[in-house]
């Protein structure tokens, strides 16, 4: 009897879907880590890091609550942790994740502190993967801009934020909504050019909205002539 050529064909799909299968789920990370890697190349040859994506722009922070930085105080209150709910109250901030042992950081704390200065905007500091003591140390050395500071043990919140490394600084308007993402070390250029026109910007907003949801103010025309004036 001569052998099906159905059959075969069929005996022949069949052993050849778990190798395709196979294939797909080896080829899949090294397609995303090729993608990853073409990214940051990018990024590096252009010699702007903030040119890194972020699926976060134009979103609202996300879900993260940071433990205050045990220790730390400031004209003898302690200083506390944030939550991301805390970020939408109406008025821009800034987000800034960094770390003691991160010497780019060290570069652009003092930036940030004339950055504070000068806008006014409050700074919410996230110290990653650090240990308490040196990051107190840090921060008397440096300079402490920051409203708040949380700490991110684990790294858990970073991850969460899509964070690539130290230092990344966040610009969030009133909404508590990610508007601009800044991976590396800012620079007193980037910070003109950049950061500070995206932190004005956010605050006029913020302004114009507060002026709109205003209630109007009471009339000060003159009384009419028909009314009864008090004696």
């Amino acid at each position: 009897m001569q052998p099906d050529p159905a059959t075969n064909a069929n005996t022949s799909s069949q052993q050849l879907a778990p190798r395709r299968r196979k294939t797909g789920a080896v080829l899949a990370p090294l397609i995303v880590f090729a993608v990853l890697v073409a990214v940051f190349g990018f990024a590096l040859k252009t010699g702007d890091p903030s040119k890194l994506p972020s699926a976060l722009i134009g979103k609202p922070a996300p879900q993260t609550e940071f433990a205050p930085l045990p220790g730390l105080a400031a004209d003898g209150q302690a200083v506390p942790g944030f939550s991301s709910a805390e970020l939408a109250n109406g008025k821009p901030v800034v987000v800034n994740f960094w770390a003691s042992w991160c010497v780019p950081c060290a570069e652009e704390q003092p930036l940030l502190v004339k950055l504070q200065q000068r806008t006014g905007v409050a700074l919410y500091g996230v110290n990653y993967k650090d240990d308490p003591v040196s990051a107190r140390r840090f921060l008397g050395r440096f300079g402490n801009p920051f409203a708040a500071v949380g700490v991110d043990p684990n790294g858990r919140g970073a991850i969460e934020w899509g964070v690539y490394g130290m230092p990344e600084t966040f610009v969030l308007n009133g909404k508590g909504e990610i508007i601009y993402k800044h991976v590396g070390p800012v620079s007193a250029q980037s910070l003109a050019e950049k950061v500070e026109p995206m932190i004005v910007e956010a605050q006029k907003a913020a302004a114009g909205a507060g002026t709109a949801a205003s209630p109007a103010p009471a009339s000060s025309a003159a009384p009419d002539s028909g009314a009864t004036q008090p004696n």
